[in-house]
């Protein structure tokens, strides 16, 4: 019997990612953290590809996007980003990356880049993806589709503490400029903006903890 294709989108810092780990585990499923994907194209063009004012140089990027190879490697029962051989796992959540990955993850060639592997990865079902467009451009006929949202406030909260967790050195006031920024990029971006699909459950975890979104997201889930 074919296991279900399940798809997670919504803002950032609303726990997608760890959220979508859990159930995979739970429910026998594999996981995809595609934002990492976007965020290793990403690192390598802030790496390889930079204009002399520091800014990513973008037709270079689109040049070069056959040199990168992303890929996920189970280490610890985690899977772990590479890139070209690289373990980038760490690399990928500085505040360098989550400044420019907004406007890497808005070009069409990087999407398209993308696009292929995903829909290949979920073509034989029992996989949970989590992103900004998977229910509505990724993965439009998926079997489930949520979309989490949370205050700006509590948002900031939970990406400060991550970075604090990772050693990365920031404040909350900087943490929420790039979040309210990346929001209002994703959300108006002409390729593929972050929106809620038609047919997505709205979960709303502002006053959930990371156990009740998931209790309350496989509280949806049928047959599984």
């Amino acid at each position: 019997m074919r296991k279900p294709v399940i798809a997670i989108d919504g803002y950032s810092s609303t726990g997608k990612s760890s959220i979508s780990k859990i159930i995979a585990q739970e429910l026998g499923l594999v996981h995809m953290d595609t934002g990492a994907l976007y965020r290793g194209i990403t690192y390598f063009a802030l790496q390889n590809c930079s204009n002399k004012d520091g800014g990513i140089n973008l037709p270079e990027l689109f040049s070069r996007l056959n040199e990168i190879q992303l890929e996920f490697k189970p280490i610890d029962k985690e899977l772990v980003m590479f890139l070209n051989g690289k373990d980038i796992s760490q690399q990928i959540r500085s505040n360098e990356v989550a400044a420019n990955v907004s406007l890497i993850a808005c070009q069409k060639e990087v999407r398209d880049f993308l696009l292929e592997t995903q829909r290949e990865i979920a073509k034989k079902g029992g996989v949970i993806l989590d992103g900004r467009d998977i229910g509505t451009v990724v993965l439009p006929n998926a079997d489930y589709k949520f979309f989490l949202t949370a205050s700006v406030e509590e948002r900031t909260r939970r990406r400060f503490m991550e970075l604090q967790s990772l050693g990365i050195e920031t404040d909350e006031m900087s943490v929420m400029q790039n979040l309210t920024s990346r929001d209002k990029t994703d959300s108006e971006r002409e390729v593929a903006p972050l929106r809620k699909a038609d047919d997505a459950i709205l979960i709303d975890n502002t006053h959930l903890s990371k156990k009740e979104t998931i209790a309350l997201i496989i509280s949806h889930l049928h047959d599984i």
